[in-house]
């Protein structure tokens, strides 16, 4: 493979290691940021939501963007933006002012990820794709691997301000990685208008759907309020549906979703990327207020997760190789559904070893299916329908991500109040397991969408 097929994938995926790393850290560092706060832990489920949320509503905007003013251009500026954003977060005093900056977070981040990729698959040859991806998955790897123990040791040893303040070295690098090794695109000459109107109606749909999958269950609302807004949200997703089939160049083209592998990828990978979203924000919880773990030891255990999806690329390209597309997705959901579900077995009384070897196995499967996903989900689209498919991959993959905190908070609050316990207080270790098995069993739910997939599914990518 030759050396910038590796280089490529790599600096454009910087922002996803910011945002690993970002997560990561985050979630280990819960527990001390809602006592400095002077909030209930999960009422800090917010923070990254919101985050998310953003991220949600301003993707539409990369393509569009991508396509009028460069793809590196834009990489770089969203890069700088993210890095404005995490400053200003590690300056929050308030749970209210963190939310604000981590919106504003967001906005940059809405840019990085779906123009990174972008760039990677109009650089690399399909031949070489699944190689391409494989190393894509390098650098975000690595930000989980160092978030949890690197978050730990942030809150241990000094100020938990400084798992937002390290994002700013890290973007400076990428943004000078990027100007030396990824050329820039010519800008398209005549760009399509941009559409206003479906820009409106996507940021009115998800803002609506995800406030109200916020709201639900908190009582930070009536329940009316809560319901008034996911049917608006349900509604305006609906209208711009069918505004997009009516557009000519509209903002996301939804019409690439005739493409069965990646409606397969978009839709099927629901389950699976729910679940991967989850539990990142459920098990330093479970380690630390149900087990009584510190930061430190929360964040080394957690870590697993990201060292086995590092082993990815040593057995990746051989796995396809062998069993294609189609036997690899099927055989690594059943297993990812196992390995979370198995997390619901773990007791204070369990061994740091065996719950660092599940959480091992249960990172490389994970990790497998979702490389598997992303590769085989472009495999089809036309190149001047690429950057409508990857805002849309990405749009989906930050949407699922948001949906899996707020169900995996709900699964844990509800578990909670059946206990009797104040679903707000103190969280116990029997709390945990019903959630873990739940995300489990719905990660199952993408087999009804990679079982009909061809036997010979990608095979010009293998």
């Amino acid at each position: 493979m030759a050396a910038r097929d590796r280089i490529i994938p790599m600096v454009v995926a910087i922002p996803l290691f910011l945002q690993n790393l970002d997560t990561s850290v985050m979630a280990t560092a819960l527990p001390t940021i809602a006592n400095a706060l002077n909030v209930p832990v999960l009422r800090l489920n917010l923070a990254i939501t919101s985050y998310l949320l953003s991220l949600a509503v301003f993707l539409p905007l990369s393509g569009w963007c991508a396509e009028r003013f460069g793809a590196r251009r834009v990489f770089c500026g969203a890069i700088a933006f993210f890095s404005l954003g995490s400053a200003l977060c590690g300056a929050a005093n308030s749970l209210t002012s963190l939310v604000l900056f981590r919106v504003l977070q967001g906005l940059g981040g809405a840019m990085m990820v779906p123009v990174g990729r972008l760039i990677l698959l109009r650089s690399v040859p399909n031949a070489r794709m699944v190689a391409a991806m494989v190393w894509f998955t390098v650098p975000p790897t690595i930000g989980r691997m160092a978030g949890p123990l690197f978050g730990g040791a942030i809150v241990t040893f000094v100020s938990w301000r400084w798992i937002f303040l390290i994002n700013i070295p890290f973007g400076l690098l990428g943004i000078f990685l990027a100007f030396k090794f990824i050329p820039e695109t010519h800008e398209n000459a005549a760009p399509m208008p941009f559409d206003t109107l479906g820009f409106v109606l996507l940021a009115i749909g998800l803002t609506m759907l995800l406030s109200a999958l916020e709201l639900a269950g908190k009582a930070l609302a009536p329940g009316w309020v809560t319901a008034a807004a996911a049917a608006l949200g349900v509604l305006t997703l609906g209208l711009y549906a069918l505004h997009g089939r009516r557009k000519v160049g509209p903002i996301i083209d939804l019409a690439i979703l005739r493409y069965r592998a990646y409606r397969a990828a978009i839709v099927g990978g629901l389950p699976l990327r729910i679940a991967i979203g989850a539990s990142p924000f459920l098990l330093p919880l479970l380690l630390q207020l149900g087990f009584g773990l510190s930061p430190l030891v929360s964040g080394a255990l957690t870590m697993a997760t990201a060292i086995g999806s590092l082993a990815t690329r040593a057995v990746m390209v051989q796995s396809i190789r062998r069993v294609g597309f189609r036997s690899l997705l099927i055989g690594t959901t059943i297993a990812a559904a196992l390995s979370r579900a198995a997390y619901g077995l773990f007791q204070p009384s369990t061994s740091h070893v065996l719950i660092f070897g599940v959480l091992l196995l249960g990172g490389l499967v994970n990790s497998m299916g979702m490389v598997a996903l992303q590769t085989l989900g472009f495999s089809k689209i036309p190149k001047p329908s690429m950057s409508h498919a990857t805002t849309l991959s990405s749009m989906a993959q930050q949407v699922s991500i948001t949906l899996g905190v707020v169900i995996g908070t709900e699964l844990v609050r509800a578990t909670a109040w059946w206990h009797g316990d104040d679903s707000v207080g103190h969280l116990l270790a029997r709390d945990f397991p019903p959630a873990f098995v739940a995300l489990g069993v719905m990660t199952l739910l993408s087999l009804f969408f990679f079982v009909p997939l061809d036997r010979d599914e990608g095979a010009e990518m293998r």
